[in-house]
């Protein structure tokens, strides 16, 4: 008998800021995101659109700390709107500490072309799917005490 392996799962990624909020999507088949769009602040008509058209099976929200681990304001705005997410979309949704992805995604930028750079948009959507990829990337990583099929 052949057992059935759960179909890969996609999943959006948002990257939380008090003024935008980058979106990404990414498939756990690949292990890879790709930036979607920026939103003006929480737009819940267009993530509601976003959720329709993608059909995602799980949500991921970075959540961006001190570089000391603590939190900040944002860091409670950003584990609020998770929470929201939940509530109102009824899809599980996860977080990740998003610390230095605003950093990594400038310098993921610094070599696009000069008009993708001059986006301020492009950013947001950047760092998203650097979260994503983050979140992908543990979620795969077994932890040091699992043993295969436990």
């Amino acid at each position: 008998m052949t057992a059935l392996l759960p179909s890969p799962r996609t999943v959006l990624g948002f990257d939380f800021g008090t003024q935008r909020l980058g979106v990404a999507v990414g498939s756990e088949l690949t292990g890879a995101a790709r930036p979607l769009t920026t939103l003006a602040g929480r737009d819940w008509t267009a993530i509601g659109r976003l959720l329709e058209e993608w059909q995602p099976d799980l949500l991921v929200v970075g959540v961006p700390r001190h570089a000391d681990g603590s939190a900040s304001e944002t860091t409670l705005a950003a584990e609020r709107f998770a929470r929201q997410l939940a509530g109102r979309y009824r899809l599980p949704v996860e977080t990740i500490d998003e610390r230095l992805s605003s950093h990594a995604a400038a310098e993921r930028l610094a070599t696009a072309p000069r008009r993708r750079r001059a986006d301020p948009g492009a950013l947001d959507r950047a760092a998203a799917a650097l979260i994503l990829e983050s979140w992908f990337s543990h979620a795969r990583t077994p932890s040091p005490c699992s043993t295969p099929n436990s």
